[in-house]
């Protein structure tokens, strides 16, 4: 198999871009794009460092991210499993890009920026729910942002189905890894946390 390797071998293989992909980037959150990313409660968060990539997904049950101002995103970090490689990540490197997906639509907007943690109680306590807080905070200056093309939606029939049937359940993959391992109850755990507890 050979590899690509340079620029202009991979150019040569595509044409020129489409004029509208390069019109609709923005380097600030435009009154259209608000309105896009507050209807959003899922994002996906991608971050670099030392070990490597990550993409981490992120959601809640109103909008994923709150618009500071036309060039500030503001993402909670609520309770997960502490394993924080988006977090390390950012401490260290700050590039991150953002993919915001809202259900039913066939468009994805596409944040690239760079990020700062803060645990500052006067920003975190102004993401209280239920009484309780994320630990920190990440705030994202944008630099560019756009949306994408619906092409990959549409080719996936993302919203159209539900392929999850007979997919492995959490426990089920921590049990391939660990075989005395309980997954019928971390299963059950995962249940008892979707019922309220998810901050």
């Amino acid at each position: 198999m050979e590899f690509i390797e340079d620029m202009a071998a991979l150019e040569a293989l595509y044409d020129s871009p489409a004029p509208a992909s390069l019109t609709k980037v923005v380097a600030r959150i435009t009154p259209l794009y608000r309105r896009w990313i507050e209807a959003s409660r899922f994002c996906v968060l991608t971050s670099v460092g030392s070990e490597g990539t990550d993409g981490s997904p992120r959601g809640d049950d109103g909008p994923v991210v709150r618009i500071a101002d036309d060039k500030t995103l503001l993402l909670p970090d609520w309770r997960g499993n502490n394993r924080i490689d988006s977090l390390r990540n950012i401490v260290r490197d700050g590039r991150v890009s953002l993919m915001f997906m809202v259900p039913g639509s066939m468009n994805v907007v596409r944040v690239n920026g760079t990020a700062k943690l803060t645990a500052d109680p006067a920003m975190t306590t102004q993401f209280e729910h239920r009484g309780k807080h994320p630990k920190t905070v990440i705030t994202i200056v944008v630099e560019e942002m756009y949306f994408q093309c619906a092409k990959a939606i549409m080719r996936a029939g993302l919203w159209s189905r539900d392929d999850s049937e007979g997919l492995p359940t959490a426990g089920q993959f921590v049990q391939e890894m660990k075989a005395d391992f309980d997954a019928d109850s971390y299963d059950s755990g995962y249940a008892e946390y979707a019922k309220g507890r998810m901050w």
